[in-house]
């Protein structure tokens, strides 16, 4: 159990199932243990790190597409024949050279926690605009329509034209977080995180393109197979209703 939690690093709820041990047994080994909480460390090494703040009120929308959140994150592009993990820090010559990064943006709905995600050149309001487009129409391809829709307060999001434009086009009102208090965008943050540890950082790849290749099928993988511990350890797909 112990290994797999640090192979896996993820939660009682799934190891539970995993292992096919209650839930509350396997949380009682950890804290015999002595193992810390998942919040406690960071998603990429496991280290224990200082907790961060977290928002005191939880909350889920009632109904699919009642709010999707919206957020960008930057992961570094990864050399031809691979970096660092592939090769090691000090053996793969070049590898200090800037790359530059791949842009995720990524779009989760907050009752369902069915996700939505591309790899683009930038994080300009024009390619939000854009890719704000294309998340309503995944959305709405599973019966979704969006409503409303979060994101934080850079400019590419507030005050940006065409994404307010965007917002306009699909009949959505859009939410902004309180400056620094990123935890308000909550369920698209602890998306990344986890688009960070499952996609792209836990594999081995041997180019960027291949690391691009494997999003989607990762994507398809954690809205019609991954277990959701937030979700009573179900997909997402599975809040969906048989007619969406």
């Amino acid at each position: 159990m112990l290994q797999l939690r640090r192979a896996e690093r993820r939660g009682q709820d799934w190891l539970g199932p995993e292992l096919g041990i209650p839930a509350r047994t396997v949380g009682a080994i950890l804290r015999r243990h002595q193992v810390p909480l998942l919040c406690q460390c960071d998603p990429l090494t496991g280290e224990v790190i200082r907790a961060s703040k977290v928002t005191a009120l939880r909350y889920e929308r009632p109904a699919p597409g009642d709010l999707v959140h919206i957020d960008v994150k930057k992961v570094g592009r990864i050399q031809e024949g691979g970096g660092w993990k592939a090769h090691g820090r000090a053996e793969r010559p070049g590898h200090h050279q800037r790359l530059g990064y791949d842009y995720v943006h990524a779009a989760v709905d907050d009752h369902t926690r069915l996700a939505y995600a591309e790899i683009l050149e930038d994080e300009t309001g024009p390619t939000c605009a854009a890719f704000l487009i294309r998340a309503a129409g995944f959305f709405s391809s599973y019966g979704i329509t969006v409503r409303e829709v979060i994101t934080d307060n850079a400019k590419n999001y507030y005050p940006s034209s065409d994404f307010q434009a965007a917002i306009a086009s699909i009949d959505a009102r859009h939410l902004r977080i309180k400056p620094h208090c990123p935890w308000q965008n909550g369920k698209v943050e602890r998306f990344n995180r986890t688009v960070q540890i499952e996609w792209a950082y836990r594999q081995v790849y041997n180019s960027n393109d291949e690391r691009t290749a494997a999003l989607a099928p990762w994507l398809d993988y954690y809205n019609t197979r991954r277990r959701h511990s937030a979700i009573g350890g179900q997909p997402p797909i599975s809040r969906l209703s048989p007619t969406s």
